[in-house]
């Protein structure tokens, strides 16, 4: 049987090259991307053009205020921070680092290109949905929900594959990991009225969209390059 994109293969040392996405997951996290696509899609067409909360918006909490006060509204602020560049691209330094400590190249490649697409993702998704919040902000979806959720997303699918776990514990540490994150960042930026909870729910499942895909992309172009080296004349 043909060996799957993406699994442990040798290199031309020898040694196996670890997956960026676990053989594992991905029979599970496919149909998930899949199904996060969708719903990204519906509530950006739902919420094309929009300057006002939707209904479930209004029944979540009246998002176009600030909702927390002292000391919550630090421990939000100190979240936001994560996702502005100046937070953002150290956490994202200090991932790499560990993943290139552990051995791990393509999780590293991947840690970098996944924060990269799934905030690109938003900030092209916001252009062409149009949702503003606070008089001309563009909000659809969440770009730091999906920088939050895709970060959590790469250091559990490292976890899961230097564990070794299998497809139910993988997916769901993957799945808890992902939650976690995007609800607490989710949680920071509707409380600091800088998004509504569909923008927020838009930016997790952009991440959730995203990085599977990637994984699996960096999987095809590594093997695909390990391949012509083995096959290079010496």
């Amino acid at each position: 049987m043909e060996r799957l994109a993406g699994a442990d293969r040798p290199t031309t040392t020898g040694r196996p090259a670890p997956a960026a996405l676990p053989p594992s997951l991905r029979g599970r996290l496919g149909p998930i991307a899949a199904l996060a696509v969708v719903v990204v899609v519906a509530l950006g067409v739902l919420y094309a053009g929009h300057s006002e909360p939707g209904r479930v918006d209004r029944w979540i909490i009246r998002p176009t205020a600030d909702s927390v006060g002292p000391p919550w509204r630090h421990v939000a602020l100190a979240l936001d921070f994560l996702g502005e560049p100046s937070g953002a691209a150290p956490l994202v330094v200090a991932i790499v680092a560990v993943c290139l400590l552990l051995r791990r190249p393509r999780a590293a490649v991947l840690v970098v290109a996944g924060a990269a697409l799934a905030v690109g993702t938003t900030t092209l998704l916001k252009s062409l949905v149009g949702r503003t919040i606070h008089g001309g902000h563009l909000s659809y979806p969440s770009g730091h929900t999906a920088f939050a959720t895709a970060i959590a997303l790469v250091v559990a699918l490292l976890a899961a594959g230097r564990l070794g776990l299998g497809r139910t514990a993988g997916t769901s540490l993957v799945l808890a990991a992902a939650l976690v994150a995007g609800a607490a960042m989710g949680w920071a930026q509707v409380a600091l009225g800088a998004h509504y909870p569909t923008d927020v729910l838009g930016g997790w499942c952009t991440a959730l969209a995203v990085i599977p895909a990637t994984a699996w992309l960096v999987d095809r172009i590594a093997d695909r390059m390990a391949d012509a080296g083995r096959r290079a004349p010496r």
